[in-house]
């Protein structure tokens, strides 16, 4: 591995020289996903100039393509690994040493840090996923769901799942969390978005919060595009009103289209799981900002996280359909309290893969809460 770094090293300062671009490779990582070129461009340098000439680093790695971005007074240049790794979730969650109430765990960081969402922070209330087919947004709903029922009792979070193409969402039937059946005709979930407005004006009134009511939806925009103006001026007033009350919303798309989702996604989505897109423009609608490099992302679990103007890379935590079917027949036996009957109902503990092993001592201490 040293030696085909320190060759990759070697060819981008070689191709940033040969366009008269003197730079050199001061360090970098390796993540599950990508190898990360952490590059100090001389005095001067023009960023454009660098990011021009992506496609031929990418062809002189023999790579399919590479993400060039800044990050303070370097440049980052990231690389698709061949041998790529998944991150599972329960490993990640037996890692853990403690998940606050009302939080998702997410995946992991560029240096292997866990990170989890606190849903019930004044800073998060609402989530916007985007990306294309392929992009893993999919996935990672599921394993926000599961994270959030392994971590939360009935009385603390109940969830709500709006899943129009009646397949994201399927092998959560049985989840004992759920405030109303899975929810895929659009006329039912027009009206279960208007009873929840309802929920959350009797709690204005009362003052109450709890527990907290969690929207899951899949593909918003298709959902608002066949439902009409009832179930977007529902899904406003909660995104506007709902996080005082206690209930909040996490949308799914695979069209950050601005004609569609403006209105609501431009103040309501604080955070955004940006994975995948067919383009810059998409990458800007869905983020909320430009030049992010969305449009370069691996697919398969490979976002950034958007929040005050400030971008993570994560790899998204996976959990197969299995494994959520077994942890659903635990939830529903009572046994609700902490991940290790959950790990050991599944036989994952100790498992993991490599990288779990060796990022183990390093990271077990380390929580990153994205608040």
């Amino acid at each position: 591995m040293r030696r085909l770094l320190e060759y990759q090293a070697n060819q981008i300062e070689m191709v940033l020289a040969s366009h008269h671009l003197p730079s050199r490779v001061n360090g970098g990582m390796v993540t599950p996903r990508f190898i990360q070129f952490q590059v100090l461009p001389a005095l001067g340098t023009k960023l454009s100039r660098i990011q021009g000439l992506s496609e031929e680093i990418a062809l002189s790695l023999g790579a399919s393509s590479c993400r060039i971005y800044r990050q303070g007074g370097i440049v980052n240049i990231e690389v698709p690994r061949l041998n790529s790794e998944v991150v599972r979730l329960l490993p990640l969650c037996q890692r853990l040493p403690e998940v606050p109430p009302c939080t998702a765990v997410l995946g992991i960081d560029e240096g292997g840090t866990p990170i989890l969402l606190r849903l019930s922070s004044p800073d998060v209330a609402h989530v916007l996923i985007a990306g294309t087919t392929g992009s893993g947004k999919t996935e990672l709903t599921r394993t926000m769901v599961t994270s959030l029922a392994l971590y939360n009792r009935l009385g603390e979070v109940q969830l709500v799942l709006i899943d129009p193409k009646g397949r994201g969402f399927a092998p959560f039937e049985s989840l004992p969390h759920l405030l109303y059946p899975v929810i895929a005709d659009v006329t039912q979930a027009t009206l279960t978005l208007t009873s929840l407005v309802q929920e959350m004006e009797r709690r204005d009134r009362e003052k109450a919060s709890e527990p907290r009511i969690v929207i899951f939806i899949d593909e918003l925009a298709d959902l608002m595009m066949a439902a009409g103006k009832t179930a977007g001026n529902a899904l406003t007033r909660l995104a506007q009103r709902g996080r005082e009350a206690g209930i909040h919303l996490v949308g799914c798309t695979q069209k950050p289209m601005a004609a569609v989702l403006g209105p609501l996604v431009k103040s309501n989505f604080p955070v955004r799981l940006v994975g995948s897109v067919p383009s810059p423009e998409d990458a800007k609608v869905a983020s909320g900002l430009a030049g992010t490099g969305a449009e370069r992302l691996l697919g398969r679990g490979d976002f950034l996280i958007v929040v005050k103007g400030r971008t993570i890379r994560l790899q998204a935590a996976y959990i197969s359909p299995p494994e959520i079917a077994q942890v659903l027949d635990r939830l529903n036996q009572g046994n609700r309290t902490s991940r290790r009957w959950a790990l050991a109902a599944t036989g994952t503990e100790g498992a993991g893969g490599s990288l779990i092993q060796k990022l183990r001592q390093r990271v077990v201490t380390q929580l990153r809460l994205v608040k």
